[in-house]
């Protein structure tokens, strides 16, 4: 029985240690494991901010960009409003020297230069009618 005996503590006292090294060993494996997920975390929030700082980056050069694009197409517009309104007032000229017509010489009306020189004449008798009146106290002055 003795033999027995020894033999069962001798088993138990493997299976003590079998028992004492898996629990180091897992013990072990459950803190490497931690520092892998650890490490994982890490870096990925490393990756995040980088990746959202290039973003805004990206974003704030798309921003001004779409800026510059809006400018542009709005300069655009006004300049096809330009163009549309000058084919305008060239199409409307175009057609209204349909309407015209030609004209010759029989057209023409020719003034005499006496005419003018009569108005130039009326004016000055006129001024000299109003400066004899003032002289000869037809027309008086003050009281």
């Amino acid at each position: 029985m003795n033999i027995n005996k020894d033999e069962n503590s001798l088993k138990n006292n493997l299976y003590d240690t079998n028992k004492i090294t898996s629990k180091k060993i897992k013990l072990f494996n459950l803190k490497f494991i931690h520092r892998i997920f650890d490490s994982v975390n890490i870096s990925l929030l490393i990756l995040i901010f980088i990746l959202s700082f290039l973003s805004f980056n990206s974003q704030r050069k798309w921003t001004s960009t779409y800026n510059n694009l809006a400018k542009t197409r709005a300069s655009n517009n006004n300049l096809i409003d330009y163009i549309s309104k000058t084919e305008e007032f060239y199409i409307n000229e175009i057609e209204s020297l349909k309407t015209f017509k030609k004209t010759t010489p029989k057209d023409l009306i020719y003034l005499n230069k006496q005419i003018t020189e009569n108005k130039k004449k009326n004016l000055n008798r006129k001024i000299k009618y109003i400066k004899d009146g003032l002289k000869d106290s037809k027309y008086q002055k003050g009281y």
